[in-house]
C-alpha cells in the first residue's frame, strides 16, 4: 500500500512516515502544497494524508482540484483542533475522513486501514483512467469532473475500452462484447458509436475529437489512451 503524505511540519512528517513504514507501507512525503498537488495528480497512491495549512497551495485547494479532476483516491485531512470550519468544508469537498492534531499514530493507522477496507469493497465498482471516471453501479461517467450523458450502448463500449487502457481492441472484439451477437464485419456501428462518444466528451471541454481519450488504430480498431 502506498501513502502520500503532504505535511510541512517536519516532526509530524517524520513520525508518521516512520510509523507507516514499520507497518509495511510505502510512504511518499511532500512538504509543500505545490509539489504535493503535482505528485497527487500523477496518481498511484492508495491514500492521501493531507494537511490543510501548507506553504504554497493549501490542502483544501488541493482536495478540490483532485475531486474536480475525478480523482477518487481516499483523502484523510490532518487539521488543527480549532479548524472546525475547514474540517466541515473539507468533508463537503470530498474528504473521506479527518484527524485533529495532535494525534496518536495508532488512531491514524486505524483510520487509514478502515478507509482502505471500505475502498477495496467499492473500487471494483469504479473505473478511473486519466480524467475519465466510470461508476458501474450508478452507470454514470464523468470527464474532467463533468457528467457525460451516454446511452446504454455508449456506456458499455467506453467501459470495455477503459478496462484495458493502452490495449488495441479490434472492431470485431468490440462488436462481440458490446453488441453481444454477430454483425457483418463491414458494418460501421462501432465507428458511429465511437464518434458519438467523442463528440460528447469534446463538447464538455471545447475540445476536438482528436483530443479524445479514445484513439483510432488505422485498419485495426480502437484503444483507450493510457495516461502518461
Amino acid at each position: 500500500m502506498k501513502v502520500l503524505l503532504i505535511e510541512d511540519e517536519r516532526k509530524i512528517a517524520d513520525f508518521v512516515t516512520a510509523g507507516f513504514r514499520e507497518q509495511g507501507f510505502v510512504v511518499e512525503h511532500c512538504a509543500d502544497g505545490n509539489l504535493g498537488y503535482e505528485v497527487a495528480r500523477r496518481g498511484g497512491h492508495d491514500v492521501i494524508l493531507l494537511d490543510i495549512m501548507l506553504p504554497g497551495r493549501d490542502g483544501l485547494s488541493i482536495l478540490k482540484a483532485l475531486r474536480r479532476a475525478g480523482d477518487a483516491t481516499p483523502v484523510l485531512l490532518l487539521t488543527a483542533r480549532n479548524e472546525l470550519d475547514d474540517r466541515v468544508e473539507g468533508l463537503n469537498l470530498g474528504a473521506d475522513d479527518y484527524l485533529a492534531k495532535p494525534f496518536f499514530f495508532e488512531e491514524l493507522l486505524a483510520r487509514v486501514q478502515a478507509l482502505l477496507r471500505r475502498v477495496s469493497g467499492e473500487r471494483q465498482n469504479f473505473l478511473i483512467v486519466g480524467d475519465l471516471r466510470l461508476d458501474r453501479i450508478a452507470r454514470e461517467v464523468t470527464w474532467c469532473g463533468k457528467a457525460v450523458d451516454l446511452t446504454s450502448r455508449e456506456f458499455n463500449l467506453i467501459e470495455y475500452l477503459m478496462r484495458a487502457p493502452g490495449r488495441v481492441l479490434t472492431r470485431t472484439q468490440i462488436l462481440e462484447h458490446v453488441w453481444g451477437y454477430d454483425f457483418d464485419p463491414s458494418t460501421n456501428v462501432v465507428d458511429v458509436c465511437i464518434q458519438r462518444i467523442r463528440k460528447k466528451l469534446a463538447s464538455l471541454e471545447g475540445e476536438t475529437a482528436g483530443d479524445s481519450p479514445i484513439e483510432s488504430v488505422r485498419g485495426v480498431g480502437y484503444r483507450f489512451r493510457k495516461p502518461v
